[in-house]
């Protein structure tokens, strides 16, 4: 979990700014970039002290940085940490000689009670961390938001996944369709986080759709229902001269790999399609059939990237 959260960070630095925006209602500097800075302070500190992640917002126009923030991940209470942090902060900012803040992300409720305790630092100086618990994630249901920024969907799912089925189903849909313009390997990670962080009922609610839902997750509706049929079929088949109880977990098993897989291609074809749609193409039966008819994700992403700034379809596929 702990690795897992810092990665949301890594992949998009952004993310550290929209939890300070967001959730903790601040109004940050203004800035043109966000990225991520060396979090060693070995070279102001006696020790090696290692932060969790540090992100720069900086100010290309000036070129200078605005904003450290020392994102610390923290899953238990430790008492430790009420030591470093405070050195976190000031080692920063001695450091980029700009304001600094530590942006304490805890799992539970529990530990962000603890972590926004103030700390004492002696002769009056309090030192207060940020903290975002899991009720301070922004509940993210708009499918546009949730593709301009998909960490922070996904962050969301894992935050409220476990609490109301329709609010989970509704964040794990808008999450799983942001994520479909990433790189194979993010999707891959992010639709596996966005099923996980589910509860029982909500999984099963996500994965298994009403009819007439317009599906626009990477775990397409009807590609996963495909999957699974044709998964049973064959543990079915199985079933015959292996017993049909396991031959019927083998086919549902196949079923939701199949499903997943096929409805990762269907949902990066569906938003090439959606983007065509906004830039005022029209796109004809053929080239929508071969969109959708393409089995292969590198192709899809090419297309996808093209997208954005072809000046005619027959570009979109040179």
């Amino acid at each position: 979990m702990h690795e897992v959260l810092l990665q949301l960070f890594r992949n998009r630095p952004d993310l550290a700014p929209e939890l300070l925006r967001e959730a903790l209602r601040l109004e940050l500097p203004m800035y043109t970039e966000a990225r991520i800075e060396s979090s060693d302070f070995s070279q102001l500190a006696p020790t090696g002290y290692h932060a969790d992640l540090v992100v720069l917002l900086g100010d290309d126009v000036n070129d200078a940085p605005v904003l450290g923030i020392v994102v610390e991940v923290q899953l238990t209470p430790k008492p430790r940490k009420r030591f470093t942090w405070p050195l976190y902060l000031t080692a920063l900012r001695a450091k980029l000689e700009c304001d600094t803040c530590v942006l304490v992300i805890a799992p539970t409720i529990d530990v962000a009670r603890w972590a926004a305790e103030p700390i004492a630092i002696g002769f009056n100086s309090v030192v207060a961390p940020l903290v975002v618990g899991p009720g301070g994630v922004p509940i993210v249901t708009d499918v546009e938001r949730a593709t301009r920024a998909p960490e922070l969907a996904v962050l969301s799912v894992m935050a409220h996944g476990q609490g109301d089925v329709d609010t989970a189903v509704k964040v794990a849909l808008a999450a799983a369709a942001g994520v479909t313009t990433l790189p194979e390997d993010q999707v891959v990670l992010y639709s596996d986080l966005i099923v996980a962080a589910l509860s029982e009922a909500a999984r099963k609610a996500f994965l298994m759709l009403p009819e007439g839902y317009e599906f626009q997750s990477p775990i397409g509706r009807e590609s996963f229902r495909k999957g699974i049929e044709q998964g049973l079929s064959k543990g079915i088949e199985q079933g015959l001269s292996k017993g049909i109880e396991q031959g019927l977990s083998k086919g549902i098993e196949q079923g939701l790999s199949k499903g997943i897989e096929q409805g990762i291609l269907r949902g990066r074809a569906m938003t090439l399609l959606e983007v065509l749609d906004a830039r005022g193409f029209v796109v004809s039966g053929p080239v929508r059939e071969r969109i959708l008819g393409c089995a292969d994700p590198e192709l899809l992403a090419r297309w996808s990237r093209r997208a954005a700034t072809a000046a005619t379809l027959d570009s979109l596929f040179e």
